[in-house]
């Protein structure tokens, strides 16, 4: 367990870990901790920022050397119960163009997984609408990020009653529609996210097993409270080490609110 704290092999998320500060100054912060490589939520405040803030928010990264593993697309006001815009239709082109911030961001910075929102479920709207909005912009967000080594992710919310994924059985069955529809087996990935399986009562052993050949990306907090490991219940050691022997390779990122 105490590696997966190490600044030196961990990913540190910029938006919980240094919440508390502004957005330019969090990957010298990360740096000074001895993180080597980081992710971050969606750092602007529109799908579409201007130039001079895609440069700064780059620019940041680049003079703290450090490496971005990760990084979210657009989340919206969660204040407002904004969960995403990928499964709303009337808001298709914005994501398209979202699409091409995220291309560009790729280009300079070089990372490569990107999680995806989902959207909390349209009053008026069918379900099966905005899932078939979710494919598609999928989809598509999967043809302009695959040449860059791109892969979008999805990820299982808890805490949410308006959003449509909770377990990872339903992230991998929109993932499949979405394998179907490009034709390319693993066109997205799935983010596993501990510490919301956890919350969600989920038995992440068996969805290790059940699906471990789709998880692209782990990140991980306690449960309950989304502080450190140590302060929850988890048995962070037993499921890491079930993953590894599942085979995966990838990062662990530490996406917790300190509590200390």
């Amino acid at each position: 367990m105490l590696d997966v704290l190490d600044p030196l092999t961990a990913v540190a998320n910029l938006s919980t870990l240094y919440s508390a500060l502004p957005v330019g100054d969090r990957p010298g912060a990360a740096a000074r901790d001895g993180y080597r490589a980081v992710e971050s939520w969606w750092p602007f405040e529109r799908p579409v920022p201007s130039g001079t803030e895609i440069d700064e928010f780059a620019g940041s990264i680049e003079a703290a050397g450090v490496e971005l593993v990760a990084l979210n697309f657009f989340l919206g006001d969660p204040a407002a119960g904004e969960r995403g815009i990928l499964s709303h239709p009337e808001r298709a082109a914005e994501f398209h163009d979202h699409v091409e911030v995220v291309r560009r961001l790729a280009l300079r910075l070089g990372v490569r997984l990107f999680c995806v929102p989902f959207g909390d479920r349209r009053p008026g709207l069918a379900e099966r609408d905005q899932r078939a909005t979710a494919v598609a912009n999928l989809a598509h967000a999967h043809r302009r990020l695959r040449p860059l080594g791109g892969v979008p992710m999805l990820e299982p919310l808890s805490g949410l009653p308006s959003y449509p994924l909770v377990t990872a059985a339903d992230a991998v069955a929109v993932i499949e529609e979405v394998d179907g529809v490009t034709g390319v087996p693993g066109s997205v990935g799935l983010l596993a996210d501990l510490y919301h399986l956890a919350a969600v009562g989920s038995d992440i052993d068996a969805d290790i097993d059940a699906h471990g050949g789709r998880i692209v990306h782990v990140q991980l907090a306690d449960h309950p409270g989304r502080h450190e490991p140590g302060t929850g219940r988890i048995d962070f050691a037993r499921h890491l080490s079930r993953l590894r022997a599942r085979g995966y390779t990838g990062r662990i990122a530490l996406e917790f609110f300190p509590a200390r």
